[in-house]
């Protein structure tokens, strides 16, 4: 019986001296004129390159180059910051309505307790600027630039739990292993760096690491899109890249031939077997050598004016910070990175909330206020978009005994939460949407998050339903089969 081999075996056999010598001789022409033209000519083989072939995007004319996603992990409460409602201190101490919680899926934080009593804010609120914007006196400087921002306060979401509901946000579907917005926008669009990769994530989370919160890597993951589209985690400590320097011994120049040599090696196995991962992993070595000098030019402060400095607070200084990441992003943006995600975890107040919050205020008001200022002073603002939010909100009433004070707390809350938004085509000083009067429901122009992710993929340029990549027999988006874009909150 004749054996039954493997195609590539086939393939193999079947090929003769001929073949080979025709098929190298190609290859190697490639190659050598590969070598004479340059890296700036061949960019396809020596940088992160633009969008995929043959997407055709974007779709129209963006107001939008870039995103800056300043993901609150842990849900910040928007009873207390952002969206006011005189009526919860009115019921202060009384039992919610009824007809609001029966039935109502809450997170197992609660466990059985039965009373859920209101409290009010444990804030000031006032209104700020020419659009008269409720905000919070934990946000100060967020407050001075109210109408810089759009609030939209009728967000609402599926899962009550973290993780599921931040990779909801991210990937538009709960479970892991979709592609992550930054990843699709980079697939689509490509980048304006040349020396940065497209997409960069870094994480940051409060001093006291009173938030049990876990930054997992699909967050910024490509999923079934090509692994070269994945976000490049940039760290809080030691180098901000792993792997870019030389070893001991390696100059620039002998990594530069090995480099060659490995992309030659490299370009072959692509034309034999057609992988799209090889071309990845040529893109990624080439943007790793060009990093080794772009990444210490990006983190040197020494060259940034002392007033910009203070304005971001004195946690600027330290790598790995908030304030920090805030600094880095912007530098990000006027460098051309597509997508930076800043995601800062300690909003997660079960049992804190009468003294943790005001301290996570403390950490990331400044910062991010001062993202928007630094952006607009450079003129980045105009077609840079950026987003500050979390997963979900939190309860109106009670996480534990009126009583224990210290140990007030609100347990998660997906049915309706704030967020702004800050820059390319969104209307400045606007508050769109709104809760009911317990802060309870979206009671007018309700936002979902896929509605949300439909908006930012319109900013970009981008028709949500039209943008698709085919996986296993499907063809998927971000957005799956949901999403409006919020045509009212658009300049």
């Amino acid at each position: 019986m004749k054996k039954i081999l493997h195609p590539i075996d086939e393939y193999r056999v079947q090929l003769t001296r001929r073949n080979f010598f025709g098929k190298m001789a190609q290859g190697i022409g490639t190659l050598a004129l590969g070598s004479l033209l340059g890296s700036e000519v061949m960019g396809a083989t020596r940088s992160m390159g633009p969008g995929a072939v043959g997407l055709n995007l974007p779709h129209f004319a963006p107001k939008a180059k870039r995103i800056i996603y300043l993901f609150q992990n842990g849900a910040p409460s928007h009873v207390d910051l952002f969206d006011y409602k005189p009526l919860l201190r009115k019921w202060h101490g009384t039992q919610i309505p009824d007809e609001l919680v029966n039935g109502v899926r809450f997170s197992t934080m609660i466990g059985n307790q039965t009373e859920r009593p209101i409290i009010s804010e444990i804030s000031n609120f006032a209104q700020h600027g020419q659009s008269g914007a409720w905000v919070s006196d934990f946000m100060p400087e967020t407050a001075k630039i109210a109408d810089e921002l759009c609030f939209v306060k009728s967000m609402y979401t599926e899962s009550v739990n973290h993780a599921p509901a931040i990779t909801f946000f991210l990937t538009g579907s709960e479970q892991p292993g979709r592609p992550s917005m930054g990843a699709w926008l980079t697939y689509g669009l490509g980048s304006d760096s040349e020396d940065l990769p497209a997409f960069v994530a870094m994480t940051s989370r409060d001093k006291e690491n009173s938030c049990g919160q876990i930054f997992y890597d699909y967050y910024w993951g490509s999923g079934f899109l090509p692994s070269k589209y994945q976000g490049v985690k940039f760290r809080g400590g030691g180098d901000p890249v792993l792997y870019l320097q030389n070893p001991d011994g390696i100059s620039r120049e002998l990594r530069r031939k090995m480099l060659d040599d490995i992309e030659a090696m490299n370009e072959l196995n692509y034309t034999e077997y057609g992988d799209p991962e090889i071309r990845t992993r040529i893109a990624q070595y080439e943007m790793s050598y060009k990093m080794q000098m772009s990444v210490p030019e990006l983190t040197d402060l020494s060259k940034e004016p002392k007033h910009i400095l203070d304005m971001y607070g004195p946690d600027v200084y330290n790598k790995g910070s908030y304030a920090y990441n805030c600094l880095m992003a912007r530098k990000l943006a006027e460098r051309g990175v597509r997508f930076v995600q800043c995601m800062h975890a300690g909003w997660d107040q079960h049992r804190n909330l009468n003294h943790q919050l005001k301290i996570q205020c403390q950490d990331t008001d400044a910062p991010s206020a001062a993202l928007i200022r630094d952006l607009k002073q450079r003129g980045l603002l105009e077609d840079t978009l950026v987003i500050w939010g979390g997963e979900f909100g939190r309860t109106p009433f009670l996480q534990g005994n009126i009583k224990d004070y210290d140990n007030w707390g609100r347990d998660h809350h997906p049915y309706v939460f704030s967020l702004w938004m800050a820059g390319a085509g969104v209307k400045p000083g606007m508050t769109y949407g709104a809760s009911d009067e317990f802060g309870f429901y979206p009671v007018e122009n309700p936002v979902h998050v896929h509605d949300l992710q439909a908006t930012i993929m319109h900013l970009m340029g981008i028709d949500h339903e039209h943008f698709t990549f085919k996986h296993q027999g499907r063809r998927y988006r971000l957005t799956d089969v949901h999403g409006h874009v919020v045509n009212d909150i658009l300049t």
